[in-house]
This record gives C-alpha cells, sequence and structure tokens, in this order.
C-alpha cells in the first residue's frame, strides 16, 4: 500500500496535533511494515520529519489551512498516487482519488464556537461535509467518539478510538540537578506549579489566576505558577487578570519551549494543572504522569477517561476546588506519592506502538 500522511501543520504550529503527527508517524517507522508511506510536508519546511527507507518525502505548495486548500491540494494529492491518504488534522472536504481517514481530536469549535477566532471557526465549520467524504474516522477518546455521534450525527460503525500516548522522552529523572537546570533556564527559583499549553479560551487560564490568588491569600504558601506555552487567540484577559490580581511576582509566563524543557519542567514542578473546560484527549497530563508529576484536570469531556483515577479531579469553573486541590498536592505528601505512583502506572496503558498498529490496521482494512 501507498499511505499519505498529512504532516504539513507541523511547520505552522508545534503543538498539539503536529505533537500527534510526528508521534504516529515514528512510531509507525518502527513498525516493519511493507507499505510505503508518503510524508506530506509544507513546501516551507527545510528537512524531512523522518529518515527511513520506506518514507518518503514530498513537499506541498497548499498551506495548511488556507482558504484555497478546497481547490489547490486535490491536485497535488491526485499526482501522488495513494491508496489511502490520512489527515491527522481536520481537513476540508474534496474529491479524492483514494481512500481517506480524518482523525477527529475535539467538537470545541461545534460545542464552544466563541472560543474559536473567526478564521478557525470558519475552518472547521466544514465538519458535517468532511465527515460524509471521508472514508472513516479516528477519534483520540471515547469522549470524542460521544460527541461525534451526538452532535454530527456520524454512524458509530465509521469510527475507531484510538488513543493517543506520551512520548517516551517524558519519564521520570532522577538526577539532583533538574531543579537547577530549571532555575538557570528559565530563572525560576523555588516550589512551582505548572501549566502547558497554547494560551486560548478553553484552557480556562482566567479561572486558573483567579485560583491562584485564592491559594495565595488563604494558605500563603511560597509557590509560583508557571505557564509553558505559546499565545493561540483571544488572550488578551489572560493578561490583563495578571495586572487585576496583583499576580505579576507569582505567574511566570514562559512561552514555548523545547521538548527537552518540556521534559525538565514536568520533572521539577510541583504539580501540572490542567483546569481545561473542553480537551479531546488532554496530552500534557499523560506527559506529566509520565514523569512522575501529580496532575489536576477538570472533571469534564475526556480528561477522567485519560487520568481515571491517577489525578485529582476539579470542577473547572470552582476557582475555591481549585485552590483547595492545589494546597493539598503542595502540602501532602502520603497523597503526593500515592498519586505519582498511580500516574506512572496509568500513563503506561497508553502507548504510540499500539496507537500506531492500531492505525496501520485501519488503512489496510479501507484498502
Amino acid at each position: 500500500m501507498r499511505i499519505g500522511i498529512d504532516a504539513r501543520l507541523t511547520h505552522y504550529r508545534p503543538a498539539g496535533i503536529s505533537r500527534y503527527t510526528l508521534q504516529l508517524i515514528e512510531a509507525l517507522a518502527r513498525i516493519e511494515a511493507e507499505d510505503e508511506f508518503v510524508i506530506l510536508q509544507s513546501y516551507k519546511a527545510k528537512k524531512p520529519i523522518l529518515d527511513s527507507p520506506n518514507f518518503i518525502t514530498r513537499r506541498l505548495l497548499t498551506p495548511s489551512h488556507h482558504r484555497l486548500e478546497q481547490l489547490t491540494l486535490p491536485l497535488e494529492i491526485s499526482l501522488l498516487r495513494l491508496d489511502v491518504l490520512h489527515s491527522p488534522d481536520f481537513i476540508p472536504p474534496f474529491r479524492r482519488n483514494c481512500r481517506s481517514v480524518i482523525t477527529i481530536h475535539d467538537l470545541v469549535f461545534i460545542l464552544y464556537p466563541h472560543f474559536l477566532s473567526k478564521d478557525a471557526a470558519r475552518y472547521y465549520g466544514q465538519i458535517d461535509q468532511a465527515v460524509r467524504h471521508t472514508d472513516a474516522i479516528i477519534a483520540v477518546s471515547e469522549a470524542t467518539k460521544r460527541d461525534i455521534i451526538r452532535l454530527v450525527g456520524v454512524p458509530e460503525r465509521k469510527i475507531t478510538v484510538i488513543y493517543e500516548a506520551a512520548s517516551p522522552i517524558f519519564r521520570p529523572i532522577k538526577t539532583p540537578d533538574i531543579r537547577q537546570r530549571v532555575r538557570d533556564r528559565f530563572g525560576i527559583h523555588g516550589d512551582f506549579l505548572l501549566f502547558v499549553s497554547t494560551i486560548e479560551p478553553r484552557k480556562n487560564v482566567p479561572t486558573l489566576l483567579k485560583a491562584m490568588r485564592r491559594l495565595l491569600d488563604d494558605y500563603d504558601p511560597d509557590v509560583k505558577l508557571v505557564l509553558a506555552g505559546e499565545k493561540g487567540w483571544l488572550y488578551d484577559e489572560v493578561f490583563r487578570l495578571v495586572g487585576e490580581l496583583k499576580l505579576e511576582e507569582d505567574v511566570i509566563f514562559l512561552g514555548r519551549v523545547s521538548t527537552e524543557e518540556l521534559l525538565w519542567l514536568y520533572n521539577a514542578a510541583q504539580a501540572l494543572v490542567a483546569p481545561s473546560i473542553y480537551e479531546g484527549f488532554g496530552l500534557p497530563p499523560l506527559e506529566a504522569m509520565a514523569c512522575g508529576t501529580p496532575v489536576i484536570v477538570s472533571n469534564v469531556s475526556s480528561l477522567p477517561e485519560v487520568v481515571a483515577d491517577a489525578g485529582l479531579l476539579v470542577d473547572p469553573y470552582n476557582v475555591e476546588e481549585i485552590a483547595v486541590a492545589m494546597w493539598r498536592i503542595l502540602t501532602d505528601q502520603e497523597l503526593r506519592q500515592t498519586l505519582i505512583e498511580k500516574g506512572l502506572k496509568r500513563s503506561a496503558f497508553f502507548s504510540w506502538d499500539k496507537a500506531a498498529e492500531k492505525t496501520l490496521e485501519l488503512y489496510h482494512s479501507l484498502a
């Protein structure tokens, strides 16, 4: 089989779906398959994602999420003689000369359209046509599968749930200099709570900031809140609120960090706090648990499915509940150790190798 994987987005946005795409490609390369994989990259990409005998790179002129994508992408795809095309990111509907698979990570654009920029809402608003024109859909969680069936009316037989996983790089680091590395690189001294994500409305950062203010006012711990992730969209309220709540000395924005730096941050943090209003899967909590870091997550959408009983679940709208959960992890050593052990065990349940095997089976079933 000749299988195409659309990896153009990896050049434009290094977070979320791009990390999913890269991990899937690397895991597929570890399978000794006889198939030929065609990795579709942006023409702006400087080097191939993978150097492997049965993985070839084709650079496309059509930018990801472009208004002309429906017109120009079919022309470029038709020249590749693919048997199956996999779009790890949602892709607009167009006529293909091959079978197709799309991955749907979440339906935030239907449930919370006000959380998106106008361009994103326009692009993802084509979901009804897209699901009709594809042969199979991968949902990254049972929660996302239920949303697809309920909100878009897709037959269950068309959907396969294939979980994501943390990259193998995320692991506990026992060396005592990990805090020194973080201190030297980012200037973070002492204990800190960590948030990892692009700053956008559904990540619920304003509520997290209010919980941090409540934590400091009610319990007075010597701790910082560190946010790792670039600015996404509709983020002005976040930076305005930092000033209003007088958190300038207590909150640190790092912007985009490398994978290695993220590994250090997870290992040095007291806990990861992810109070998202909605997640299709939720990779940062899984990465944190794989590093032996306790997690606090929202009790909504896919997060309870991913974390199970290995983290503290909180109401994402309840400031006091989030603040109390942070205080418990900072002060209850027995609870911390229990969550660390459960988190390591839970994260091991998810595997990119298993995900790649199931994805390859789906490709073959279509052919």
